[in-house]
């Protein structure tokens, strides 16, 4: 069973997950109406898995016999990125929150002494290691190519390829 600040912790972070999605889903249309349908492709595999990570959030809290409650959704930014680079950058800042979030879920956990719940946020712990980097990356590549020409038309192209991958909590058993 949860404790109720661990439930609500995570209800939190459902919800903030949740935001993470329709943020990436925003990000992804501004892409789409700039002519980059690769860079959008990648936000749309990021919506994706935002709501992935909800979900493992969700199916959690309800095997642990919690009640999960969702929240209304804020509003996200819909442009005011004035380069590839910016919105990366924005996404990069966005992650650090995320992990900054995932970092205290665990720390409540491990001071309440829920081993379950911190072990399972281990996977999360993880994922936003891999977040980040991928974030810093495609800044990196965004700063080395500019804004326009071959490179960026490249870079689109290399995003557009992106699949969907179903993470590895979410995954069942043949």
């Amino acid at each position: 069973m949860l404790s109720q600040n661990i439930q609500n912790a995570i209800n939190a972070q459902i919800n903030a997950e949740l935001w993470s999605a329709y943020l990436y889903l925003s990000m992804g249309m501004f892409c789409e109406d700039k002519g980059m349908p690769g860079v959008a492709n990648w936000f749309r595999i990021q919506f994706k898995e935002e709501q992935a990570h909800a979900e493992i959030f969700m199916n959690y809290v309800n095997r642990r016999g919690g009640r999960v409650l969702l929240a209304p959704i804020d509003a996200v930014p819909v442009d005011g990125w004035n380069s590839l680079t910016e919105l990366f950058e924005a996404v990069l800042a966005h992650e650090q929150k995320v992990t900054a979030m995932i970092n205290d879920l665990y720390a409540l956990a491990e001071s309440e002494h829920d081993y379950a719940t911190r072990d399972q946020l281990t996977w999360f712990v993880n994922e936003q290691v891999e977040e980040e980097e991928n974030a810093q990356t495609l800044i990196n590549k965004f700063r080395m190519i500019g804004t326009d020409g071959p490179g960026l038309y490249t870079l689109d192209r290399e995003l557009a390829a992106r699949v969907y991958n179903v993470p590895a909590p979410l995954q069942t058993a043949e």
